[in-house]
């Protein structure tokens, strides 16, 4: 494997804001892993590459850029089937304070602090946004001043804010998150299915405590969430039992009745639909390849 690194800010430590790494390989060979900062990261010419961020698990394409801004947050890109032999990946991590009281908290920054939150789930970009700021990436470690370099990076970084289609990777109960919601009808809704989703959920209880009738629910909180109650429901189990599976030495029986399912059949067929692999093989293939750093 090829490290050489064309660019350095030294691995960020004290006043340091960025550090780039832009390299070609032939292979991918580092184990899954998390860190205290944030990371944009871009790969290329890599098709057939496993990408793993959280319980996500793809295979990608020739051009990825994935957004990680949570500490937690396992991730690792593994060789997989890719047979290129001229990788490019730029790996840039920063770290940026987008605390209440940060430059970050006001108006010119609302996109860009919005994407910073969704990206503690991992967030992947389609090709139309990567390709706006191609240029941008290119050269960016190739640019000595320090300002100018992150005033490039900054530029990405709120290009990507405005493009549509980004999506979040791993689940929310996976990546150990509390995503603020923009309602307080659904904040008491998630509140009373994180409480008490190892039970049965029923839809008119849910309805209840948000006032409303049960279709008029079903459709408000499909609008605000994307899912429908039962499938809400199912990933926040899946993330809780992926996150056991990784971090316990737990039964998958146990888990599997932990989390809320209520039989075992039923668990190993919703999960490898889901996650495209039993649950044996997600824990395998996790501990296969973890360290944490």
């Amino acid at each position: 494997m090829d490290h050489s690194i064309i660019h350095e800010i030294s691995p960020l430590m004290g006043k340091d804001v960025l550090y780039i790494a832009d390299r070609r390989k032939k292979e991918f060979t580092y184990p899954i892993h998390n860190h205290q900062v944030y990371e944009l990261n871009f790969v290329e010419h890599a098709a057939g590459v496993r990408r793993i961020v959280g319980d996500s698990n793809e295979v990608i394409g020739d051009f990825d850029l994935v957004l990680i801004t949570s500490p937690d947050l396992e991730h690792v890109w593994e060789q997989n089937e890719c047979t290129s032999d001229d990788i490019r990946e730029i790996t840039i991590q920063f770290d940026i304070d987008i605390s209440a009281n940060s430059i970050f908290d006001r108006n010119p920054f609302n996109s860009m602090k919005k994407m910073m939150v969704e990206a503690q789930k991992g967030l992947c970009f389609p090709l139309d946004a990567i390709m706006k700021v191609y240029r941008e990436l290119d050269t960016l470690s190739s640019v000595k001043d320090g300002f100018y370099a992150f005033m490039q990076f900054m530029t990405i970084l709120y290009e990507l804010s405005l493009c549509e289609g980004a999506r979040a990777l791993s689940s929310t109960s996976f990546a150990k998150i509390a995503l603020p919601s923009d309602s307080r009808r659904v904040q008491k809704v998630k509140s009373y299915i994180d409480a008490h989703y190892r039970e049965a959920v029923r839809l008119s209880t849910v309805a209840d405590i948000a006032g409303m009738s049960d279709s008029s629910f079903s459709r408000f909180f499909k609008l605000h969430t994307g899912r429908n109650l039962s499938d809400y429901i199912i990933d926040l189990r899946l993330g809780h039992a992926c996150r056991l599976l990784v971090d316990s030495s737990d039964s998958i029986a146990e888990i599997c009745y932990h989390c809320g399912f209520n039989n075992l059949s039923n668990f190993n067929r919703i999960f490898r639909k889901r996650k495209g692999c039993s649950p044996s093989e997600f824990r395998e293939n996790y501990h296969k390849t973890r360290v944490i750093i």
